[in-house]
């Protein structure tokens, strides 16, 4: 359902464009906290960092293959912003495949960098006012166990998008709202955000309004499922579904991590998803007041691949970001600079080592805003969990595009 103005004609109509006007107006009117300036700025050649990629190129390669199938979808003239400059489809489309090509010649890190040099544009993160650096922070691809049916042992919902829930494009009502845009429902003449994670949970409102796509066991594994956006559940007979991110209620992501830090339930130093699972799975009774701590709520559709990214393509595990996409084009070619970690036999972090290799820009995520922060998609199994619920590093990023 959107609302359009050419249907501005009832009384009812008429009192719910009001209603979005004020909300708009109330929206941008609001202090918002300003952008560093130039948040993605060029380097001369001089200044690139040295290229070395600690993976097998192949990876590389397919994560572009997603990123042009993207680029291919939309117009040829659509326009990209680097900093100032503008950048085509078509052209990201020659700087993905003429990078590919040349990766598929096994060059050596002396010629990498040469060809880099030559041929490609390169711009860096401002990253984080303080720092200058990049926080990268990690997600994965969790696999729980679930139903089609609801049942004794499977009793959480996990909800695709509700019938009543109305995204409104407010740049359709003024060009000074462009790239705005704002979620609620209709509740009589008025317009209202939509419900949070304790009305949806607790109060029963999306019943006859939204369709469970499955079943889960606990609230815990809803919401870190949610957390990842998007993951797999298996299914009683062995069977495997992929559900992935469909839409989202219009309320801001918070943290919970932070509140526990904050209230003094997990030092810092311990935080960790993992950490959190075992706090709330030892302390039931604080479950309801943690998890509606975070009033976003994520809606989920079942399909056949997966997971996929903010390009509706599927993810690379170690080569696909998520970025603020106001901010680092999306499907870009980047280079990433942070850490990884070596584990034992019994899943326990031996140690940090730093990794540098290239990604690219196919995913967005709610607490992934400006230039400082990233989220790296390490795919799925042990490795990816232990690596995705422990990163919170340190580092740098690029961008690269093929000089016009």
């Amino acid at each position: 359902m959107m609302i359009r103005l050419t249907l501005m004609k009832s009384g009812r109509a008429k009192g719910i464009f009001l209603t979005i006007w004020l909300v708009a107006v109330l929206l941008t009117g609001c202090e918002r906290e300003p952008l560093p300036e130039s948040p993605l700025y060029p380097l001369k050649p001089d200044e690139y960092p040295v290229f070395a990629d600690d993976l097998d190129f192949t990876g590389v390669s397919g994560g572009i293959a997603q990123s042009l199938i993207y680029l291919n979808r939309v117009p040829p003239d659509r326009q990209f912003m680097f900093d100032q400059e503008t950048v085509s489809a078509s052209h990201m489309i020659e700087s993905l495949e003429t990078f590919d090509a040349f990766l598929k010649t096994n060059p050596s890190s002396a010629e990498l960098n040469r060809f880099i040099r030559k041929r490609y544009a390169v711009y860096r993160s401002r990253g984080r006012p303080q720092s200058g650096k990049v926080l990268f922070t990690g997600y994965y691809a969790p696999l729980l166990r679930g139903s089609l049916k609801q049942s004794e042992s499977f009793t959480i919902p996990v909800f695709s998008r509700p019938k009543d829930m109305v995204v409104a494009d407010l740049s359709r009502f003024s060009e000074r709202f462009e790239g705005e845009r704002i979620v609620g429902r209709v509740m009589g003449n008025s317009f209202v955000p939509y419900h949070d994670r304790r009305e949806i949970e607790h109060d029963g409102v999306l019943t006859g309004k939204a369709e469970p796509v499955a079943w889960l066991q606990n609230r815990i594994d809803l919401f870190f499922l949610q957390v990842q956006g998007s993951g797999k559940v298996e299914l009683e007979d062995g069977s495997r579904i992929n559900v992935h991110y469909q839409a989202q209620n219009g309320r801001p992501y918070r943290s919970i991590g932070k509140l526990l830090i904050d209230t003094g339930r997990i030092p810092v130093e311990e935080m960790s998803m993992q950490r959190i699972r075992e706090y709330l799975e030892l302390n039931p009774g604080e479950i309801d007041e943690v998890l509606n701590y975070n009033p976003s709520y994520i809606f989920f559709s079942v399909e056949d691949k997966g997971p996929l990214g903010a390009l509706n393509t599927p993810l690379t595990p170690e080569r696909s970001i998520a970025v603020d996409r106001k901010i680092f084009p999306l499907a870009t070619l980047a280079y990433a600079r942070t850490h990884k970690p070596v584990i034992d036999r019994d899943r326990r972090i031996k140690k940090w080592l730093e990794c540098s290799r290239f990604v690219l820009t196919q995913d967005t995520g709610g607490a992934i805003k400006g230039p400082g922060r990233a989220d790296l998609f390490w795919g799925a199994g042990e490795y990816a969990e232990i690596a995705a619920g422990h990163m919170k590093h340190n580092g740098d990023l690029y961008c690269l595009i093929l000089k016009k």
